[in-house]
């Protein structure tokens, strides 16, 4: 058996706050949209990464996800989303932190889910 991605599905109440999140502060790029139709979703794409958005109230209220991110360069990512979107700097690890397991960890949210940013 062989597998070569896992893409997410994420749920929001207004799919324009998990694109602030992908595509403006994380910087993925719309690869899929079909953001202005009745049932608005896109496909977000970097670096070999896939998530899927969709706006859908009733199941954005069911689930509040957290996800990680594994990165190389921990300290470049947090200066581009500590400048250009504080707001979305989780308020209990806002600061790159070395976490109790060896890992240094930052975080973000954007009312919907939080991602943790990694780098081992």
């Amino acid at each position: 058996m062989n597998f070569t991605k896992l893409v997410p599905n994420i749920f929001y109440v207004d799919i324009q706050s998990g694109i602030k999140t992908f595509v403006d502060c994380l910087e993925f790029k719309i690869g899929h949209n079909e953001i202005d139709t009745a049932s608005p979703f896109c496909v977000v794409e970097k670096d070999g990464l896939r998530v899927n958005l969709f706006q859908n109230e009733e199941l954005a209220k069911k689930d509040n996800p957290e996800f990680r991110l594994v990165t190389e360069n921990i300290e470049e990512v947090y200066q581009s989303v500590s400048l250009k979107f504080p707001e979305l700097l989780h308020p209990n690890l806002s600061r790159i932190t070395i976490r109790p397991w060896g890992a240094k960890e930052f975080a973000v949210m954007d009312g919907q889910i939080g991602i943790v940013i990694q780098q081992w």
